[in-house]
């Protein structure tokens, strides 16, 4: 009921998206342990994006959520039949990091309305939320603010005694009761009212084709945001179940079919929670049937209780909402990659000021974007190192860091580049390497390039290739590539390089071409055909 409220949607449909979406889940999924339902998370990326449509009402709304739903489930459903279960992979952990605290603070800060007992507008955006919070500061009720402090600080207190306790239940419980007890209605305190009685029933959504244009980025990035969520969570506890494997791609489908049928039986989108799904392992939960109880339990509650829940303050579902969502933030995480990692590190803080500032949605896929820049950067500028013999063994390594222990020829260049070669670090490459033979001086005679970590080597890179090996000759040095693996001898063969670079100047490993420099007739025939074989097929 709290999570509806955080998606802007009634009290009741929270109840009903705890109810379709288990069952389902429970006949589809692979996690025995994972339980799905209505998240915060996914919640607030509802509320955000439907919410910047603007509807003239709350059927309009609702219907709009509704519609949102089904495309979730068919997004979701279609990327598991495709096998896209890899797309989730481009949400790195410091983008999740920094749009969940971003999202943690904003749900916190929409839920102060509950505490403060004023009506405000709900926004994605922190500079609109602090400005409605900070302008209606004299209308905020003393009553159901002392009431809000004091539910949270239960809370807290709670968990310091026992973190096994039904500590959300407990405080709705002696919500209704205070509110029964003392009247606390008659006194300001707002209580959420009558709440329909009985199982939601079977309709379609209200389909909104005009409006497709709209839906389509958010319904995207809560199916892959939901799925990153889930997958995440079933995969921490399978560790810890070796008698069942997890299957990605199924588990979208499952996602898909409980988001696609939830949305006919009035459900708002669901996903893997995280504090149920570790109330379900530790309870002891092995099965799917674990799920079935919880929604028989749901449907029990829906048929004969909801009337006890019309005296439920929601200054308790706010609380409730807040201390849960604060949770959510990482401190750790943030100063760790200050540390070791500054990029990603500003990576994370430039995901969390865009989430708070621009919007959900815009905030995660600016993040993703700004991930995927990154990347490129690193592939286009790769790690190169000038190699050195370790004296006394047949090791070659990165004389900047073996400087005392290693031996450096002048005659030789070996170098090591990390990375594949491609169109967008070829002219990098080839600029490194002519540093490194200027550094070198007339004394250079031969250039060795171990290939080890060069597991491509597109067309682009292979032109640039072959005429930095003719340039060198021209100028009497001899080009060798050593260390190369299986897949990248295949291009060097299919491209056309070897004929320019000549299959004598292919080597297994770095020491061969070091020695054969320095007597050609070192190399084995069993040393030739390592270094020389090559698929002439791939099948």
């Amino acid at each position: 009921m709290a999570y509806a409220m955080i998606a802007g949607m009634p009290p009741i449909y929270g109840l009903y998206a705890a109810l379709v979406p288990q069952l389902v889940y429970a006949i589809t999924g692979t996690s025995r342990q994972l339980a799905v339902g209505p998240v915060a998370m996914d919640s607030l990326l509802v509320a955000a994006g439907i919410g910047a449509m603007q509807l003239g009402n709350t059927e309009d709304y609702i219907a709009a959520v509704l519609f949102l739903t089904l495309l979730i489930g068919v997004f979701q459903l279609l990327l598991g039949v495709l096998k896209m279960g890899l797309f989730v992979n481009f949400l790195s952990k410091p983008v999740i990091s920094g749009f969940t605290s971003a999202a943690a603070i904003l749900i916190g800060l929409g839920q102060l309305k509950h505490i403060l007992g004023v009506d405000l507008p709900q926004s994605g955006k922190i500079y609109v939320l602090l400005g409605n919070i900070f302008g209606n500061l004299g209308e905020v009720q003393l009553f159901t603010l002392g009431m809000g402090i004091l539910v949270i600080a239960l809370i807290i207190g709670l968990k310091k005694i026992n973190k096994k306790l039904p500590i959300p239940l407990l405080v709705v419980v002696l919500g209704i009761m205070s509110v029964v007890i003392l009247g606390l209605e008659s006194k300001g305190i707002k209580v959420v009212g009558e709440i329909p009685k009985g199982l939601p029933s079977f309709q379609l959504p209200r389909f909104q084709w005009d409006k497709i244009g709209q839906f389509i980025p958010i319904a995207l990035t809560v199916a892959l945001f939901g799925f990153m969520e889930s997958i995440s969570i079933a995969k921490t506890v399978e560790e810890r179940h070796p008698e069942y494997d997890l299957d990605p791609n199924q588990e979208l489908r499952a996602l898909g079919i409980s988001n696609i049928l939830g949305s006919f039986f009035q459900s708002f989108s669901v996903s893997g929670s995280f504090s149920r799904t570790a109330i379900n392992d530790h309870s002891g939960a092995r099965t799917g049937m674990a799920l079935v109880f919880s929604a028989m339990l749901v449907a029990g509650v829906l048929l004969f209780l909801t009337p006890l829940f019309y005296n439920l303050p929601t200054v308790v579902l706010g609380a409730i909402i807040i201390v849960s969502v604060f949770g959510l933030i990482d401190l750790k995480y943030p100063l760790q990659l200050w540390k070791n990692r500054k990029d990603e590190f500003v990576l994370l803080l430039a995901t969390f000021i865009m989430t708070m500032s621009i919007g959900l949605i815009e905030g995660i896929l600016l993040g993703v974007l700004l991930s995927l820049l990154l990347l490129v950067y690193r592939i286009s500028n790769p790690h190169i190192a000038v190699l050195g013999k370790i004296k006394g063994t047949n090791y070659f390594k990165n004389i900047d860091r073996f400087s005392e222990d290693v031996e450096v020829s002048e005659d030789k260049l070996i170098l090591r580049f990390d990375a594949q070669l491609y169109f967008g670090n070829k002219d990098y490459f080839k600029k490194q390497l002519y540093h490194q033979i200027e550094k070198k001086g007339p004394n250079l005679k031969y250039i060795v390039l171990n290939a080890e970590p060069i597991n491509y080597i597109d067309s682009s890179a292979a032109v640039m290739l072959e005429r930095i090996i003719r340039e060198q000759r021209e100028k009497g040095i001899q080009f060798l590539i050593a260390g190369a693996i299986g897949p990248t001898r295949d291009i060097l063969y299919t491209s056309g390089i070897i004929d320019v670079l000549g299959e004598e100047n292919l080597f297994a490993q770095t020491f061969d071409a070091v020695e054969c420099c320095r007597n050609p007739e070192t190399l084995s025939t069993i040393q030739k055909k390592v270094s020389q074989q090559y698929k002439t097929k791939r099948l």
